[in-house]
């Protein structure tokens, strides 16, 4: 699982990223909220921790911010405010979870578990067809022998994984696998075929003019 914490205490946050990667997964912290839509444009993630006391902005606004460009990702609040005001502005304006400093990182990863497995969020491990696909290893086997994939062809599969049964745009994929810089959907078709050779046939459906499709289970 891709997790993303915004929390401008470095100690914490260093401490709650360490804790969390021991337990396998795979996590980025930002600790100046200015960097924030740099995160977004180079990465998607399964869930976002988000502390409401930062330096330089209003968490709930960063929260509304999250929630409005991209609605796909739960967000949980990590806070020292243990008011029902707070509370009942976070979950207004859209918030997954709510947990109050300071925790037990044990309880914290329980509960993004959970509101992953609310949103659908990949498991571990996938199967389709005779691939399995290891997820937080990036890594895909056939019949046991593993297959060698670009960073852009995993990156490619992950987005269509993480919303299988879904159509994924063109502009979404580019975002995701090249960010900012200026390249077409006709790389993107390029890169599709080659993933095509490795899956089962008609795994990925074509939406002409929209984008693609893995299909679901």
């Amino acid at each position: 699982m891709r997790i993303l914490i915004i929390e401008d205490d470095l100690v914490l946050g260093s401490s709650v990223r360490d804790y969390l990667k021991s337990e396998g997964e795979n996590v980025s912290l930002i600790t100046d909220d200015r960097k924030i839509d740099r995160f977004f444009n180079f990465g998607h993630y399964d869930i976002v921790l988000l502390d409401l006391m930062l330096k330089m902005k209003k968490g709930e606004s960063i929260l509304s911010q999250l929630k409005k460009n991209n609605p796909e990702i739960p967000v949980m609040i990590i806070t020292a405010k243990e008011g029902i005001e707070s509370k009942e502005e976070c979950f207004k304006k859209g918030a997954d979870d709510y947990i109050v400093k300071p925790f037990d990182p044990r309880e914290l990863l329980l509960r993004v578990r959970s509101v992953s497995k609310r949103y659908g969020c990949p498991a571990d491990r996938m199967e389709i067809g005779d691939l399995c696909i290891d997820v937080s290893g990036e890594t895909i086997f056939k019949n046991g022998y593993e297959l060698k994939l670009t960073k852009r062809e995993w990156d490619i599969l992950y987005i269509l994984l993480i919303n299988r049964g879904n159509v994924v745009s063109f502009d979404k994929i580019i975002n995701y696998v090249w960010g900012d810089k200026p390249v077409g959907t006709e790389s993107v078709r390029t890169y599709i075929r080659h993933l095509r050779q490795y899956l089962p046939e008609d795994a990925i459906r074509t939406y002409k003019g929209r984008g693609y499709m893995l299909v679901g289970e």
